[in-house]
């Protein structure tokens, strides 16, 4: 309410039970004054009801919200069911205009505004994370392997004869499709074992610029977050060879943010070699639906051009999602669930190592993965690996890998043998598992105890044959009733 509404309001109610209500939105529109001044992500977390007076605010700003608005366009933000309308606050115009996501809208200032306060608040985040260098981002509606793309078309505008990407080989298929829906050839360098893991091969990154001419080159394409055994890219050295080449270099961090060793080789990277763009998943580093990912760096021109490769409008839902997370989060909230995860990754990985001793098995060395864990699977079982992932999976874990580095894949007209495990011939089968931000410890307890229990069946003499255990999996049958709920049983003590 304005003074006059106040006044009014005084003659229905005693004034002291309205000062109250007065000075109790007043530290609300503090809190929202400050976040317009600062444009950081606040120390501490809001409660919802500050946030939705922020989100209500700026909804009444666009156009669409206007009492005396007559709409006569064809886009008018104009939304039939209710509950659409209550799940996006009101907000139906998106972000950006045709051709740049940051620009601001005449009908929607008020979503413009989100926008801006988003990307601030990420850029926030990303800096105290450890990427202390970077000077912008962009919060993009696109999932990370969409916006690597995006990255790419935009390189093309300054590199319009260059047509090879060179790709140090990480298995996951979107990365790949990244280059090759953007219209370039992948230039795919294999890994280097060293122990168990698998490393940069920078000399082979070298001789590939030589060879097909750096004017040739779109662009480098590193990867931190990775699954074992695989380790991040050797960043500082890359990033150096880049910067003497004058060869661009993108950084696929998908889910870095959350892991300071990332960020750290990333923040190296940015000061003492070359690295046009960083790109991240915001599901996988905040905490909010798939659909989103945020491109930052060094250069605020660089980012602002892929801003304006975006064609047309985009879905304000994904930069929403992020902004009401942080603010709900604050910083002292991120960080502390970035601690909780570096300290549920060493548990992990400990009761890993007791499982495969008690197996025969054992964890591999992957000191450069902060995130993933890799242990090895039996070799002597009369059924084929992939069957253990079913079984984990009909005990209700999911995110578990099995590689068997034997397989081979071919994405789009490209073989890679070994798929799945990073390179042509990794010695060792193997399953990962992953400590990501938003684990519990619970979480870790059931994974250990089902993963024990699972090897010991897969591994029993007496266990199902493959034929009986595929039929069971067809039938979306539990395993063993009897099996089952001994495992429930033996959880709820957890």
């Amino acid at each position: 309410m304005n003074e006059s509404a106040l006044k009014a309001a005084e003659k229905l109610i005693p004034k002291t039970y309205l000062q109250q209500a007065v000075e109790t939105r007043k530290i609300r529109e503090r809190k929202i004054r400050i976040l317009m001044e600062q444009r950081k992500c606040p120390e501490e977390g809001w409660d919802d009801a500050t946030i939705e007076l922020l989100i209500d605010n700026l909804a009444l700003m666009d156009s669409n919200n206007f009492p005396h608005n007559c709409g006569v366009g064809e886009r008018e933000a104009r939304v039939y069911s209710d509950l659409v309308n209550l799940r996006h606050y009101r907000l139906g115009h998106g972000i950006g205009r045709s051709g740049d996501l940051a620009e601001v809208q005449p009908k929607a200032a008020g979503s413009s505004l989100l926008y801006k306060l988003s990307n601030a608040v990420v850029l926030d985040i990303i800096k105290s994370s450890g990427a202390q260098k970077a000077a912008a981002c962009l919060v993009v509606p696109l999932a990370t392997g969409m916006t690597i793309t995006l990255c790419l078309l935009t390189l093309r505008h300054q590199r319009p004869t260059a047509k090879y990407v060179i790709w140090p080989r990480i298995d996951q298929k979107s990365c790949f499709k990244a280059i090759t829906t953007a219209g370039f050839e992948a230039i795919v360098v294999e890994n280097l074992l060293e122990g168990d893991e698998l490393r940069t091969d920078v000399e082979e990154i070298e001789h590939q610029i030589n060879k097909l001419g750096k004017e040739n080159v779109v662009a480098v394409i590193t990867t931190t977050s990775c699954f074992a055994p695989r380790g991040i890219d050797k960043l500082e050295e890359v990033s150096k060879l880049c910067a003497t080449a004058g060869v661009p270099h993108l950084i696929n961090n998908a889910y870095g943010v959350q892991a300071t060793k990332c960020m750290h080789h990333i923040e190296q990277s940015l000061r003492f070699g070359r690295v046009d763009a960083f790109i991240q998943s915001t599901d996988k580093n905040f905490m909010v639906p798939v659909g989103g990912a945020v491109v930052a760096g060094p250069d605020p021109k660089f980012i602002e051009d892929v801003g304006k490769m975006y064609p047309g409008r985009a879905s304000s839902s994904p930069i929403l999602d992020v902004l009401i997370t942080l603010l709900s989060m604050g910083c002292t909230g991120y960080k502390n669930l970035v601690d909780e995860r570096k300290t549920l990754r060493k548990l992990l990985q400990n009761k890993m190592k007791e499982v495969a001793e008690k197996h025969g098995l054992r964890v591999l060395e992957t000191k450069n993965n902060p995130i993933s864990i890799a242990m090895t699977l039996p070799s002597k079982v009369n059924a084929p690996l992939t069957e253990l992932g079913s079984m984990l999976f009909l005990r209700g874990v999911s995110g578990t890998r099995i590689v068997t580095a034997q397989g081979t894949k071919l994405i789009a007209g490209k073989e890679f043998k070994g798929w799945g495990s990073h390179s042509i011939n990794y010695p060792n089968p193997y399953i990962t598992a992953a400590a990501a931000i938003g684990m519990s410890q619970r979480d870790v307890e059931l994974f250990i105890q089902r993963l024990d229990k699972t090897l010991e069946k897969f591994t029993s003499p007496q266990r199902r044959s493959s034929t009986q255990f595929n039929q069971v999996c067809q039938n979306h049958s539990v395993v063993e009733e009897e099996e089952v709920e001994e495992e429930e049983e033996e959880e709820e003590e957890i």
